[in-house]
């Protein structure tokens, strides 16, 4: 007889990574009622999101692998590091054009990541990578080519790819590391990007948390305690017990309700071809890992 208790364990593990990827998708709404520097608001996010994780940690008896998996540390340092300038440069993005041309140029990381093994690692591109890696070429293209040109479009554009690129960085070292607790990794993360944007923060002109309006106050708190601290912790926890191909396909739901927010709550314009290459820049970065994601085995009640 089949032993169902991996079933309810797959359940909560699918109902955690939607809460996080719905929740991930409104972070640009969150960003732009935040009247801060984009790197104080990465600061401010990493640090409320630090202090839930440590009470998680320890909570939960963590802190005793941080001295088990000490030789992994450091490239989590490292990858926090990067993921500090991932936030400033996508919260840049948002304030230079639309959240959804931000958000649809930010998920071209997967296409990124593989132009980079192919670039710095020596692989080789099959067939169908090469023709996804097109199409999300031509999705970004026709995205751009739509908004006139527009010099806050491009540079907001250009930012969301920027920070693509580190985002792919920070997977690439998470992968180079090896399996690590999840919360444990997401921890060192958070404080690895609080020791790196507290000099920069106080370099770039200070700290200007006296400036806010409540309902700043309150889009702050949400964007660390809840979109960071508690999501990150759900998401992390949820994608080693589900098959790769399900978490590939959720995660993009978090672009969906990106683009529908802008459109519908902030009254941000996208065209029909915009739109258009936007489905095809992600259909192109979804696909071009299709096949290993298929064959990737469940990890049930992991």
């Amino acid at each position: 007889m089949t032993n169902p208790s991996p079933q309810p364990a797959a359940a909560s593990s699918r109902l955690m990574l939607l809460v996080a990827v719905l929740a991930f998708g409104t972070v640009g709404l969150l960003v732009r009622g935040i009247a801060l520097p984009s790197h104080e608001v990465a600061l401010y996010r990493a640090a409320i999101a630090l202090v839930v994780l440590s009470l998680i940690m320890a909570r939960t008896g963590r802190f005793a692998l941080l001295r088990v998996h000490r030789a992994q540390l450091g490239r989590y340092a490292l990858s926090g590091a990067v993921m500090a300038c991932n936030w400033i440069l996508l919260f840049e993005a948002y304030r230079h054009t639309s959240i959804a041309l931000a958000t649809l140029a930010y998920y071209a990381a997967p296409t990124l990541m593989v132009l980079a093994g192919v670039l710095l690692l020596r692989e080789r591109l099959s067939a169908w990578q090469l023709l996804c890696f097109a199409a999300s070429t031509l999705g970004l293209v026709l995205m751009l080519g739509a908004s006139g040109g527009q010099p806050g479009d491009v540079k907001g554009a250009l930012l969301g790819l920027a920070s693509a690129v580190l985002y792919a960085t920070v997977i690439t070292l998470n992968r180079a590391s090896g399996a690590v607790d999840g919360i444990l990794r997401t921890f060192v993360q958070f404080l690895a990007a609080v020791l790196v944007l507290l000099p920069f923060t106080w370099l770039r002109g200070g700290f200007h948390l006296g400036a806010l309006s409540p309902r700043g106050w309150v889009w702050l708190v949400t964007l660390g305690l809840v979109h960071t601290g508690i999501c990150y912790s759900m998401y992390f926890t949820a994608i080693p017990r589900l098959p790769g191909l399900q978490v590939a396909i959720m995660s993009y739901l978090d672009p969906l309700v990106a683009v529908l927010l802008s459109v519908l709550l902030l009254g941000e314009a996208i065209s029909p071809l915009q739109l258009v290459g936007g489905v095809i820049l992600l259909l192109g970065a979804l696909l071009m890992d299709w096949p290993r994601l298929v064959k990737r085995p469940v990890r049930p009640g992991a």
